[in-house]
């Protein structure tokens, strides 16, 4: 099975880091976001992945290009011109990397890859700057038994900032992060049949609106509800979140 990860956004809230680096690069305990998504696919067997490159996107490419320099102790042999590659940290993993284009919306960038989905009964599709302790084993199996053409995860948002209790004028509690007013959100971590990329007119369409919509007309969008950690990184505060988590040796999405 195949994941498509979208990876060629501005991520214009969180530009301290993004003038540099696209997005899903930003590093999360010296590792790159993107790499973190892939990693939870790949804890379910999920190790063919396609990733819609845009703004910046030759910073990816060389990332995975000189994987094992990011990921391994090396020698370099500089009278010999010879690189020693130490402890050879290597993944599953089959990356594709496609150029969808700067400006291209999110629907867009799926329709443009869909030459490398061909033959594929289903496919998951997922935002490159989000984590989750969702289980992908049973998204999967939620989405082949439903036999819809869609199926997405509903979740909560978390809180950003922690909340008071009060009584009489009187603080009485600290609530950390509290979640959203108890609405679902879309939380990405689809589970997709090609049929879907019919839906998609070209480069300007949005998948989170007429097609999505479309679908949801048409009774052919599930929900797959997940009450557990989710978590975007959106801003600066978002990641500085995320690396307090993981440096904590507890991070709720590590599935490895």
């Amino acid at each position: 099975m195949k994941a498509v990860i979208l990876a060629g956004g501005l991520g214009t809230r969180i530009s301290e880091e993004t003038h540099l680096k696209p997005k899903p690069m930003i590093e999360v305990g010296g590792k790159p976001v993107l790499w973190h998504i892939m990693k939870i696919y790949s804890a379910h067997g999920i190790h063919d992945f396609i990733i819609c490159c845009g703004y910046k996107g030759y910073v990816i490419k060389e990332y995975f290009a000189n994987y094992f320099l990011h990921m391994s102790d090396v020698t370099f042999d500089m009278e010999r011109n010879e690189m020693h590659v130490h402890q050879r940290y290597a993944e599953p993993w089959k990356v594709t990397l496609v150029d969808t284009g700067d400006d291209t919306m999110t629907g867009g960038r799926l329709k443009r890859v869909s030459e490398h989905l061909q033959g594929e009964s289903d496919f998951c599709f997922t935002y490159g700057d989000g984590v989750s302790d969702i289980n992908i084993t049973r998204l999967v199996e939620f989405h082949r038994a439903s036999k819809l053409k869609a199926t997405l995860t509903a979740t909560l948002p978390p809180g950003r900032f922690g909340a008071l209790e009060l009584q009489d004028d009187k603080v009485r509690a600290f609530q950390e992060k509290p979640k959203g007013d108890g609405g679902h959100i879309n939380g990405g971590f689809f589970v997709l049949s090609p049929s879907v990329i019919d839906y998609i007119d070209g480069d300007q369409t949005i998948w989170e609106r007429d097609p999505l919509e479309r679908l949801a007309r048409e009774a052919q969008l599930g929900a797959y509800k997940h009450d557990g950690f989710w978590q975007p990184m959106d801003t600066l505060r978002d990641k500085m979140h995320l690396e307090e988590l993981w440096q904590s040796g507890n991070a709720p999405w590590k599935a490895w």
